[in-house]
């Protein structure tokens, strides 16, 4: 076994703490003297700032980005029986929180360049039953929302974007795939993602672009009667207290993690800027390496992930001997979701999503990343390769 010379971790927060100590400990103190620990004056900040940030009318906070999700669904209208189709190629709560409201999950394909849902396969998949297309921006590249959207408004469907690995990533209608016609180019170019759709979802688990240092999530959307639903949802089917007019969640948004996320949004847009330079400067490093696809550096991609392929080599060993070595290299994800057991036999193969599951590999990217840790990482996986 090789000896580890050097650690490089798919993520450490431990110099972002230590950066941000004194205003951390500051806003700490503000919360527990206030004792507003629940939806208090930082989770108001917080929803307000969110809506300011990504171009929306409501911003609601809540517990996960999986609550989101699934107050989301619910606030558009999905019903139990409902069909809505999406990506099998992303994390399980994409899935879970379609089958969590009582619809089915109908998969179709990805894009191999982008491993978003592929378009072009959407309307094939309309039913009767269909209700809602989720798409997934995957890795913090946004999916194809001018195609996504028109289809949706041909058939009358609502849209959900999981937005969850996404925050501060606009959707560009030059990329190569861009099916949509030109209005709809013109309409969405630049949004932010969790703006197009009739609703946004996002996560803040600490390891996301913008990340609390617990679980909170965001719901968005431009719809006051969608607001009002996800508003009740969230908070046990009421606004009023004692006025419980649905079932709904315990779902509402921790002041300490509005706090955090109060220090970190500001730094979104530069944390988010390094990604791509990181980005950059890994393909440059990669572009003579046999075997290896690097990600395509596309306008708007926040790089939530930076993910290769590897197509010469045994990826699963190379994960271990990459981790042996010291370098937090990670697979996401080594089952897709129709794969996985809750969902085994109900679902025909996926060619591009079951190629792309073999081959992926994610390397450490975030904005506290040097330039001596990544080149380690690049030099330790071309070692590894070449045996």
């Amino acid at each position: 076994m090789s000896t580890v010379t050097k650690s490089v971790p798919i993520l450490d927060l431990k110099p972002e703490v230590a950066e941000l100590w004194p205003e951390l400990s500051e806003r700490m103190e503000r919360v527990f003297k206030s004792g507003q620990f629940i939806m208090g004056p930082e989770c108001k900040e917080l929803e307000a700032s969110m809506a300011q940030f990504l171009g929306v009318k409501h911003a609601l906070g809540c517990n996960s980005g999986t609550d989101a999700l699934i107050i989301g669904l619910r606030s558009v209208g999905v019903q139990p029986g409902d069909e809505v189709i999406t990506t099998p190629f992303s994390f399980f709560a994409t899935a879970e929180s379609i089958s969590l409201v009582g619809a089915k999950p109908v998969f179709v394909d990805v894009e191999v360049d982008s491993m978003n849902i592929d378009p072009r396969l959407i309307e094939a998949a309309i039913t009767e039953k269909t209700s809602a297309i989720m798409p997934v921006h995957l890795f913090g590249r946004p999916a194809n929302m001018g195609a996504i959207m028109e289809i949706a408004e041909r058939h009358g469907l609502k849209v959900i974007e999981d937005a969850a690995k996404s925050i501060g990533a606009a959707y560009h209608s030059t990329c190569a795939h861009c099916t949509c016609s030109d209005a709809s180019k013109t309409r969405f170019h630049g949004k932010q993602t969790g703006s197009i759709g009739h609703v946004g979802a996002f996560s803040f688990f600490p390891t996301k672009n913008l990340g609390a240092y617990g679980d909170a999530g965001l719901i968005t959307t431009n719809d006051d009667d969608v607001a009002e639903m996800a508003m009740k949802l969230r908070n046990h089917g009421s606004i009023l207290r004692y006025k419980n007019e649905i079932l709904g969640y315990n779902s509402r948004l921790d002041s300490v993690q509005a706090a955090v996320l109060n220090i970190k949004l500001p730094r979104t847009d530069s944390y988010n800027a390094k990604r791509r330079a990181l980005a950059n400067r890994y393909n440059v490093l990669l572009a003579e390496v046999d075997g290896v696809i690097t990600p395509e550096v596309t306008d708007g991609h926040v790089f939530h992930q930076y993910t290769i392929r590897v197509t010469s080599a045994d990826r699963d060993a190379l994960v271990s001997a990459l981790n042996q070595r010291g370098v937090g290299a990670m697979v996401y994800y080594p089952t897709p979701q129709d794969r996985l057991p809750v969902y085994a036999g109900q679902y025909p193969h996926f060619a591009v999503n079951e190629t792309l599951s073999a081959q992926v590999l994610s390397l450490p990217i975030h904005p506290y990343l040097s330039n001596e840790d990544q080149d380690y990482v690049v030099a330790t996986l071309i070692d590894v390769l070449r045996g």
